[in-house]
């Protein structure tokens, strides 16, 4: 490519020079053969390099994880007793004993005693935003056979015999155009031992709810307006995926409530020893 520059630039001086011997040459001045110079190595650049075309359109990215579409869903909380279609007082998680305790009270369902998607009472001290999934990674201990062979990420986040991969990872809730992010902290409705649907491509076993698939809580409740028995759409995703909002506000289990608080702490360190110099 060097050498046809210098063939053209060459060309372009012989040209120039014909010129000045000629009373009739286009080249008034300077500038203007420069122009014809810079012309002339931009024609030959087209000519040996390949030309790179940029689409006018994005296209998405390709997603990790499929959507579960059209899945029946209901409303659950911390504290939620026992009645009716939930035979299961939610006072404790499949992966928490004193779930109630370590959240910081009822995570009542009641909207006049909630206000920015927590409780008035008080303020949680998990993320307000969790779902239930039915399935448990966990059984006395250990996890299930097929637990390392049907979660995607169970070899990322392992961190030992029996510490639950799933409880506090993300997913995406889609109502509509509103699509709220939430963790998962429990297991159900009704089942613990569906991987079939939540991690491969069947759908809800039939229940007492409708077939229900996701449990969500009052938090995701009022931000996708659903009502207390609902469709919505659902997806894992990763910690990266997870946009800005209120999902990343509160919780001692909350990925970005953890990294801010490091942040911050690495910051007063930084502080403190540069107030010692």
């Amino acid at each position: 490519m060097k050498r046809l520059l210098s063939v053209c630039l060459a060309l372009v001086i012989v040209g120039a020079t014909k010129g000045d011997e000629q009373s009739t040459s286009p080249y008034a001045t300077a500038a203007d053969f420069a122009k014809y110079a810079m012309k002339l190595r931009e024609q030959a650049l087209l000519k040996v390099e390949p030309q790179v075309f940029v689409p006018t359109s994005s296209r998405p990215a390709t997603q990790r994880f499929p959507w579960k579409m059209n899945i029946v869903t209901t409303v659950f909380w911390v504290g939620e007793q026992a009645g009716g279609n939930n035979p299961v007082p939610n006072y404790r998680s499949s992966w928490d004993f004193n779930w109630t305790t370590n959240y910081g009270g009822f995570d009542t369902p009641d909207p006049s005693a909630r206000r920015n998607y927590i409780p008035v009472a008080f303020i949680p001290h998990q993320n307000p935003f969790y779902c239930a999934l039915p399935y448990n990674d966990v059984t006395h201990g250990q996890f299930k056979p097929e637990a390392p062979l049907v979660i995607p990420w169970f070899k990322q986040v392992y961190t030992g015999p029996g510490q639950s991969v799933c409880k506090d990872h993300w997913i995406a809730i889609r109502k509509g155009n509103r699509t709220c992010y939430a963790q998962w902290e429990d297991c159900g409705p009704f089942r613990t031992d569906h991987f079939q649907y939540v991690f491969q491509n069947e759908r809800p076993k039939p229940n007492l709810n409708h077939g229900a698939g996701l449990d969500v809580s009052p938090a995701v409740r009022d931000y996708l307006g659903l009502a207390p028995t609902d469709v919505t759409d659902w997806q894992f995703v990763e910690v990266r995926d997870v946009p800005a909002g209120p999902w990343r506000n509160y919780g001692e289990n909350n990925h970005f409530v953890i990294a801010r608080r490091q942040t911050e702490k690495r910051l007063v360190e930084k502080i403190s020893v540069s107030a010692k110099k």
